[in-house]
């Protein structure tokens, strides 16, 4: 498992320093400080292979900069590892002792829609770093660079082989994920792959849904990136105890998930359920089986989601903020909040309140009249009561929990 990530003069910060849960790790912040960022540094902390571009330092540091990482090995000792960029290269080196006995399986499901597979039963001869699945090649099979050989036939033609097969064994754990994985009130079923191509010879999967039966080609960004997952994993597994059996070699007991913008083109609904569904999918692939997952978010839901489940001896929420012009990183004390509204208004999300920006200001002038504050520094439009109260009607609904407040202590007589 990874323990620790340091980073020096690299990335959007000077500094960055982690320290990983065993289990469940979450990075939120604001856009562009560096959340996509630490998840494309710890798959490459992992297994020495960038899912994309290399990390580049930063343009007006004078230092050497740095990455080193603390990862468990099979043996249960933890090897930190150091690692510095070279600039004729453009490539960074790691100072590696022992990197066969790091036993773990990983998977990285990144924003765009493409996933990276690290399995250290295949040896470097078989190209472990190759395993980069853009959406195209996740879905229509993916072949080895500079080789030509199939490394994966894809979501496609892999859903109907293995529902063909008779022994449909993997095709049922595949159902089995993609129904945890789904909306958690709407049943979806497999129906019988069809031809929906002209110029395409294939049976395409389809799908049975509440209102439709749909080949999974047509399906909405959200549905995809549910089949994408539940394919990528069930794949990654049922790949691994391949290789096992072919080595002779016991199959892992370790899966290490990083999963960029948990959230990514789900419902709330969905948003809810998420994350606890992964953590039950990986869990369930093997017994025994120990699971660490690092996952950004922006959605409040996905936090409040995990509250039931959330362990603080090992568990970890990390935040990323904008001070006076510099990125921080700092793990949070775990706080439930109880709700969407108190996660947005907690430090992780920062907002003041959970409304429209004119609703908010509106507020924040109507409480300050009610103080007898100074009311210029708010707009011309909220300088007097009168004023706040017409733009209190225009922005507030006539349910909302301010008004009370608002018409006794102001002395508002509503007609």
């Amino acid at each position: 498992m990874l323990k620790e990530l340091h980073l020096k003069h690299v990335g959007p910060a000077e500094r960055f320093d982690v320290e990983f849960g065993d289990r469940l790790n979450i990075f939120t912040g604001d856009n562009g400080l560096g959340k996509s960022f630490l998840l494309d540094v710890s798959w490459w902390a992992l297994t020495n292979n960038w899912s994309d571009h290399p990390a580049f330092p930063r343009s007006h540091s004078k230092e050497s900069p740095e990455i080193s990482y603390a990862i468990t090995t099979s043996d249960g000792e933890v090897e930190s590892i150091g690692s510095k960029f070279d600039a004729s290269r453009q490539t960074w080196k790691a100072n590696y002792r022992r990197r066969e006995k790091h036993s773990y399986l990983s998977v990285y499901a990144r924003a765009e829609g493409g996933f990276s597979v690290w399995d250290p039963t295949r040896p470097r001869s078989l190209a472990r770093s190759d395993y980069n699945f853009t959406p195209d090649t996740l879905w229509n099979g993916l072949k080895a660079k500079n080789r030509g050989n199939v490394l994966c036939n894809g979501l496609i033609q892999d859903w109907v082989t293995w529902q063909n097969q008779s022994d449909r064994t993997t095709f049922d754990l595949l159902f089995r994920v993609i129904r945890q994985l789904f909306h958690p009130d709407e049943a979806i079923e497999p129906a019988e792959p069809t031809r929906v191509f002209l110029n395409d010879v294939r049976d395409i999967p389809t799908i049975q849904l509440p209102y439709e039966r749909l080949p999974i080609t047509h399906a909405s960004s959200g549905i995809k990136r549910i089949l994408g997952l539940a394919y990528i994993l069930v794949w990654t597994w049922y790949e691994h105890l391949k290789a096992a059996e072919l080595r002779n070699e016991k199959p892992l007991n370790q899966l290490i998930l990083l999963m960029d913008e948990v959230e990514l083109h789900l419902h709330p609904q969905w948003q809810r359920s998420i994350l606890p569904s992964v953590l039950e999918v990986i869990s369930g692939l093997q017994k025994q089986m120990q699971v660490q997952a690092i996952a950004t978010t922006h959605a409040p839901l996905v936090l409040a989601s995990i509250e039931p489940l959330f362990d603080e001896q090992n568990d970890k929420l990390f935040l990323f903020e904008l001070n006076e012009q510099e990125v921080n990183l700092a793990e949070v004390p775990w706080s439930k909040q109880g709700d969407t509204v108190g996660w947005l208004t907690s430090e992780v999300f920062g907002l003041k309140q959970a409304r429209s920006k004119e609703a908010e200001v509106a507020i924040e002038a109507a409480e300050a009249y009610m103080r007898y504050d100074d009311l210029s520094q708010f707009p011309e439009n909220l300088q007097n009561r009168d004023q706040i109260h017409q733009e209190l009607q225009r922005v507030l609904p006539g349910h909302d929990p301010f008004w009370p407040r608002w018409i006794v202590t102001a002395g508002v007589v509503e007609v």
